[in-house]
């Protein structure tokens, strides 16, 4: 039985150039990049040679990356490093109802710590209301966080515009990029940019290392204290290997691919929505980010369209793969004004550069005889 991994939005595949170019970081390479002597300033080479390719993919300067262990690691470190910098002269958050989980939760503990945070609503399509937002803006708003590429139903959030309106009024603008990042073009310059968060696993770089881009000027109290390492922003000894392997994959990924995964993405939700009462659940085109497809095969719940997938050795996801381990309805889809019953028919597939149309096509021929299985069996058809 073949392999077909259609769950990229949660890990990818590490590419074998990025693991080429690890390797010699685990058993040549191999020294503290904070040591002084020639080894470990080998190692200090490399960390600074791939800050400077991570910041370069983002119109940065090399000096605003700082490394942490990952996506959620960055959104903690921006979100409660600038409030407890601020606090209390600046108290008030503006986030989404969509945002990922580790940055809705950073929110909720601040609020137990004084914060006086707006969640706002969004469409149908999972777009953030500008008018709404920029009424949320209060004289003592410190940040706004928003998703820009979202994790679920992948909305591409137009951070030029909501850019525009932070500058206006003074306030910082923080995004997740983890699932955008190398897929949709991201300037931090033109788009207004303050604060960003960066992933590598989700690019086919290793697991247990992103960044957070802070602006040169802001100030931010440090999650980590220790030696002082990352500038005194995130003390603790540096992840070379993953960080050379993190640099190497912004290095080799293409925006080709993404148009590749883009057109196969179309196609398959367009053999999708030919299977009846299938539904599209966020954008279209342009406004999608090009790996994700979330479907709702309703009346069936997509738990069990997931697992007759997976005895196909098909593997998809029923939404973020942190939450997946609860039976909880997508707060993303509840946001978005599904109601419980569409929800929880709903299932992710998220392709990648890897991903090619005979898998595709592969799927779609197992999928429709699962679907009518289970419309057959399901007490909520007639």
């Amino acid at each position: 039985m073949q392999t077909i991994y259609l769950d990229n939005a949660a890990t990818t595949k590490v590419d074998e150039k990025v693991l080429e170019t690890m390797l010699p970081f685990f058993d040549e390479n191999y020294g503290n990049a904070s040591s002084i002597h020639d080894f470990g300033q080998e190692a200090k080479n490399a960390l600074e040679k791939s800050r400077k390719i991570i910041a370069k993919a983002i119109g940065a300067n090399t000096r605003e990356i700082f490394f942490t262990s990952g996506g959620t690691e960055a959104n903690n470190f921006a979100l409660k490093g600038l409030f407890f910098e601020n606090y209390p002269k600046k108290k008030h958050i503006i986030t989404t109802k969509i945002e990922h989980d580790c940055v809705l939760n950073a929110c909720k503990w601040l609020e137990k710590q004084g914060a006086e945070v707006t969640y706002l609503d969004v469409n149908p399509e999972g777009f953030v209301d500008l008018g709404g937002l920029e009424k949320a803006i209060r004289d003592d708003t410190l940040v706004i966080s928003v998703i820009h590429g979202n994790n679920e139903v992948g909305t591409i959030q137009d951070l030029e515009a909501i850019g525009k309106i932070c500058k206006s009024h003074g306030v910082l603008l923080h995004t997740d990029a983890c699932q955008s990042y190398t897929k949709v073009p991201i300037n931090v310059g033109k788009q207004g940019l303050d604060l960003v968060t960066l992933n590598s696993h989700k690019i086919h770089g290793p697991k247990g290392v992103g960044a957070l881009y802070i602006k040169d000027g802001i100030k931010i109290t440090p999650l980590f204290h220790g030696g002082g390492h990352e500038r005194k922003k995130r003390s603790g000894t540096e992840n070379v290997s993953g960080v050379v392997g993190f640099a190497k994959a912004v290095e080799v990924a293409s925006f080709k691919d993404a148009k590749k995964m883009s057109e196969l993405r179309d196609y398959f939700i367009q053999e999708l929505l030919k299977i009846p009462d299938v539904k599209l659940n966020g954008p279209t085109g342009d406004k999608r980010l090009p790996n994700n497809i979330n479907v709702s095969f309703l009346n069936i719940e997509g738990e069990a369209v997931g697992g007759y997938l997976e005895q196909k050795g098909i593997y998809t996801s029923t939404g973020s793969a942190c939450a997946s381990h609860t039976l909880e309805t997508s707060h993303v889809l509840k946001a978005m004004g599904f109601d419980p019953l569409r929800a929880n028919t709903s299932i992710r597939i998220s392709i990648s550069k890897y991903t090619t149309k005979e898998e595709v096509d592969y799927v779609l021929k197992e999928l429709e005889p699962i679907v009518k299985k289970l419309r057959k069996i399901s007490p909520l058809v007639n």
